[in-house]
């Protein structure tokens, strides 16, 4: 046995330091020391020698193993440095090269936009939260006061799970009434996501688009808080003031509700393109939130009113850059991309 252990160790070390790939010296170490390796074979037959053949044999193998295993790792490392020197060799980086000033790296206009968004209602002491995709016929309908008879319910409007009675949110206000009873007043908020309408794709519509909404409820809430909100996120976007007005307008989540228009940035509402001569851009629905919503939230009007509104953040992508069609915002086009 000695002598086949010592015929072994000879033909194993040749065979290592032949070896040029990692791949190759992990299947060698397992044909020799692995589970069912020659080595071990040998080590399995100890079993089988007298007492005194034992102790020799025994220790032999041991020494031999431990040679085998060195010679392995000093063959891994050779091939390491190998492998190394060769990428030195054939991969060459010109230093010198002017630095590219586009660096590959690119935010969607959207994203943009919606840091900026969350960054000025941060710094007015506002939670942000992101809405759920996939929600409830409750928290989309029945929380936010809209009967069983709502239009909004049809399926024209809204994607219904088939089987499960949830639903795509069609609006992120659908988060309002998790916030309220996790939170209870004072609350102070805006949730952000995607949403989904079923309807025909143009220009100005998608099926899937992102909103924003907000919340606020405290003790004395007022129309004038939500102005002084409105016209200080605006502003905080386009960089110059900003100023808003209020249109009565129906929702019935909120009571009384307006439509808010703000005055173009563009042209300090002389009138121009972008906000059709008018001097004034259509921008979103708010409101007193109706006492009904906060009774489902777990909140007594009695005691708190509070202000919501919600905007298509799309839109105010495409106001504040310009964007024409609403339908680049789901196209992955790089060119587009790369403008922002």
């Amino acid at each position: 046995m000695l002598h086949t252990l010592q015929s072994l160790e000879q033909a194993s070390l040749i065979q290592i330091s032949a070896l040029t790939s990692e791949v190759a010296l992990i299947e060698l170490r397992n044909a020799i020391l692995g589970k069912n390796g020659s080595l071990t074979e040998l080590l399995k037959g100890v079993k089988d020698l007298s007492d005194e053949d034992k102790k020799t044999v025994g220790k032999a193998i041991n020494e031999c193993k431990i040679r085998i295993t060195a010679a392995f790792e000093v063959q891994l490392v050779v091939i390491k440095n190998k492998l190394i020197a060769d990428q030195l060799a054939n991969e060459f980086e010109d230093v010198t090269t002017p630095v590219s000033e586009d660096t590959g790296n690119h935010l969607h206009p959207i994203t943009r936009t919606l840091m900026k968004v969350e960054d000025s209602f941060k710094r007015m002491g506002f939670d942000c939260y992101e809405s759920n995709e996939v929600t409830t016929e409750y928290w989309n309908f029945d929380s936010l006061n809209i009967p069983k008879t709502h239009p909004a319910r049809d399926m024209q409007d809204t994607f219904w799970l088939e089987g499960t009675g949830n639903v795509l949110a069609t609006q992120t206000s659908s988060m309002q009434n998790i916030i309220m009873k996790s939170k209870g007043a004072p609350i102070k908020a805006i949730i952000s996501g995607r949403v989904f309408r079923n309807e025909d794709i143009d220009a100005t519509h998608e099926n899937t688009f992102y909103q924003v909404e907000g919340i606020v409820i405290d003790k004395n809430i007022t129309l004038a808080n939500l102005k002084y909100t409105l016209r200080t996120m605006l502003s905080d976007i386009f960089g110059r003031e900003v100023f808003i007005r209020m249109r009565p307008g129906y929702f019935p989540f909120v009571e009384p509700g307006v439509e808010v228009d703000f005055s173009c940035p563009f042209c300090s509402g002389t009138g121009c393109k972008i906000c059709k001569r008018s001097g004034w851009i259509e921008f979103m629905g708010a409101g007193l939130i109706h006492p009904n919503v906060l009774r489902e939230g777990g909140i007594d009007p009695e005691e708190y009113t509070g202000f919501a509104f919600g905007f298509g953040l799309n839109r105010l992508v495409m106001i504040d850059y310009a964007i024409p069609d609403m339908r680049y915002f789901q196209n992955p086009n790089i060119a587009f991309l790369k403008q922002f």
